[in-house]
């Protein structure tokens, strides 16, 4: 399974939710991250890694190999297990990196999703700020499931309505997020038509730790942690693949499947707190 974790403005937490999403994945599944933001990575510097192996090495082995083991090859283990693909903070390396992983020989461009297609495999993709010309745009639309992740404010809202047919074209199972303060869930969902999946919660103390600055780090990505972003990312992980097998022609256009219902999440949050605006946004679109 490929699981691409996005935003379309602004930096609202990709990574942490990308890191918390692959660490909190429920076994048996193996999960991995790769790094595939092309404004360069976070993860090597946040956890002191090494440069290699990464997405360098994984982009100029896989020029001329077809191993859909390969990319298990380049990753780094973090504190907790989690296997991972680093990009280096470079953006011009990394955009070089995942042009060849994506538009380079038919061999370098199946390895990511080759990989996302072993039996209990997922790939959690951290593709940043994705628009059209976004060197990850081919593992976005490759995905089995597209989590889009946005600011909750009057002008994430209106940047988000204008983009949601995009996001609708790349692929038909789009999952949409809200973080930080802003509108509810509810008021979104009403004025957009679509409703979110949940708000990721404010949770200075887990994101530190999925930062690398905890003061002692014990999360594990075989089981949800204490933290209220480890227990959220647990439920999103539960929801998502259930989603994928269930329903997988939902729409985030129309906010509905086949049978005109959007399946719901059991225990995934989705009421929000208190817009802290009047609806004066959609006024704009």
């Amino acid at each position: 399974m490929l699981i691409a974790v996005v935003s379309f403005k602004g930096s609202p937490g990709v990574t942490t939710l990308s890191l918390a999403l692959a660490a909190q994945w429920p076994g048996p599944v193996r999960a991995v991250l790769v790094e595939a933001d092309p404004s360069g990575g976070d993860i090597a510097t946040r956890f002191c890694l090494p440069s290699s192996p990464g997405l360098l090495s994984l982009a100029a082995a896989a020029r001329g190999s077809t191993d859909p083991g390969l990319l298990w090859q380049h990753t780094q283990a973090l504190p907790g297990g989690l296997p991972v693909v680093t990009a280096p903070p470079d953006a011009d390396l990394t955009r070089g990196a995942l042009l060849t992983l994506t538009s380079g020989s038919p061999a370098a461009a199946s390895v990511v999703r080759a990989s996302a297609g072993r039996a209990g495999v997922v790939v959690i993709a951290d593709c940043g700020r994705v628009d059209h010309a976004s060197a990850a745009l081919s593992v976005v639309r490759e995905a089995d499931a597209l989590v889009l992740l946005t600011g909750a404010r009057a002008d994430d809202l209106a940047h988000l309505a204008r983009s949601l047919p995009t996001a609708g074209s790349w692929t038909p199972r789009p999952v949409l997020l809200l973080a930080g303060d802003g509108y509810s869930t509810a008021d979104v969902g009403r004025e957009l038509g679509v409703m979110p999946m949940g708000r990721v919660p404010h949770d200075p103390r887990g994101a530190a730790v999925l930062c690398g600055r905890p003061p002692r780090s014990r999360w594990r990505g075989s089981r949800p942690s204490h933290s209220a972003l480890g227990r959220f990312a647990h439920k999103l992980a539960a929801g998502l693949a259930q989603r994928v097998v269930v329903a997988p022609h939902l729409s985030l256009i129309n906010g509905a499947s086949a049978g005109n219902e959007l399946p719901r999440t059991p225990g995934l949050p989705v009421e929000g707190r208190p817009g802290d605006y009047q609806l004066s946004w959609k006024g704009a679109l």
